[in-house]
């Protein structure tokens, strides 16, 4: 296995973080959140500092990813797992929403559709741990690839969200579970056009934000990256922990919604990840991609992204509810692919491969 990125297992190393990997001490955070709400203690974080949090994780994750870009570089194997990729990252959070928007209000939708379309950090570090101890190589450029998979979600869900608001203000008898106001008579909305939800979603704050950081790691590489490491590497492990512990109170004081919710999106948040594998093997077998990277890409395809997405729809979908797509991304899928996933996406290669 080639050595993992610094800036991503931290100073610590690749031994350490290796041992870490299964007791991951920010998720452990996240539980701590919800234990607070149990036992009724009075611990909160104020809205402005999990802002900023929001704000930060999303700079450190994209300007880290970016550099991480340039110098995987681009051979014909790295174009290929890109290509794979980007094509996941669009067909998951489309075919999720499309499925889930017949289940939840549109906005939940969206918000659970741009978490499981984005990618979980953690899932793809331990799948990368599982790699070495079985001494299965995989390229350098897939940590590239983790990075490229974080945004495109989250940007087509938005449009998505946006394309359905859209169609309902100009037809408020069409059924949604979150039916728009009817636009008043002396208001005709104009049709919605592709340029016009681009525009919207790309544009939207946390977005501009991943996708620009990812834009000044690539065109400042190791000269921009050795100037922030202090920033964006030593402190991210523990604005990573008050970000979950935050997640951990609101999803708990929420739980009651969770349990109200169809018992089809418990299903999903175990049905997704299957599907979405497959697709991931079939898509690596076809190309002709590396046992150890089509593995990765089975991982980044099932996971479900519990930091990066869930900090960009604090603020760009405000009114989605935490309590589900934190709690089935990172209370359901997370350990599911932890305990069942990555052994069985990585039998199925084994064995097609």
């Amino acid at each position: 296995m080639p050595d993992l990125p610094a800036h991503i297992l931290g100073a610590a190393g690749t031994d350490a973080a290796t041992s870490l990997l299964s007791i991951s001490p920010p998720v452990l955070f996240f539980f701590l959140g919800v234990i607070a709400v149990l036992v009724r203690s009075n611990i909160a974080i104020p809205k402005a500092a999990t802002k900023l949090l929001s704000l930060y994780l999303l700079w450190a994750i994209g300007f880290k990813g970016g550099v991480e870009l340039v110098a995987s570089g681009f051979t014909a194997d790295a174009v290929k797992a890109v290509a794979l990729a980007l094509a996941l990252s669009l067909a998951v959070p489309a075919w999720a929403y499309l499925a889930l928007r017949r289940v939840v209000p549109a906005r939940d939708a969206a918000a659970i559709a741009a978490c499981f379309g984005s990618v979980s950090v953690v899932t793809f570090l331990t799948a990368c741990s599982s790699l070495d101890q079985s001494a299965t190589p995989f390229s350098g450029h897939m940590v590239a690839v983790m990075a490229i998979m974080e945004s495109p979600a989250i940007v087509l869900s938005l449009v998505l969200l946006n394309l359905d608001k859209k169609r309902n203000q100009e037809n408020p008898a069409t059924p949604n579970p979150t039916p728009a106001k009817a636009p008043a008579a002396s208001a005709a909305p104009a049709s919605p056009r592709l340029a016009t939800l681009l525009h919207e979603s790309l544009l939207n704050g946390p977005v501009l934000l991943l996708l620009g950081s990812i834009l000044v790691g690539v065109l400042t590489g190791q000269r921009g990256y050795a100037a922030f490491k202090p920033l964006c590497t030593d402190a991210f492990p523990g604005a990573l922990a008050f970000f979950l512990l935050d997640l951990g109170l609101m999803a708990a004081r929420r739980w009651r919604t969770v349990a109200r919710a169809p018992r089809l999106l418990l299903a999903f948040a175990i049905f997704a990840p299957l599907v979405n594998a497959a697709a991931a093997i079939a898509g690596s077998k076809l190309l002709g991609i590396g046992k150890g990277d089509a593995i990765l890409l089975a991982v980044l395809a099932a996971s479900a992204s519990y930091i990066a997405a869930p900090a960009a729809l604090r603020q760009a979908i405000p009114k989605a509810d935490p309590a589900l797509y934190v709690s089935l991304s990172l209370g359901v899928t997370f350990p599911f692919n932890i305990i069942v996933g990555i052994p069985l996406y990585s039998a199925v290669v084994a064995w097609w491969w």
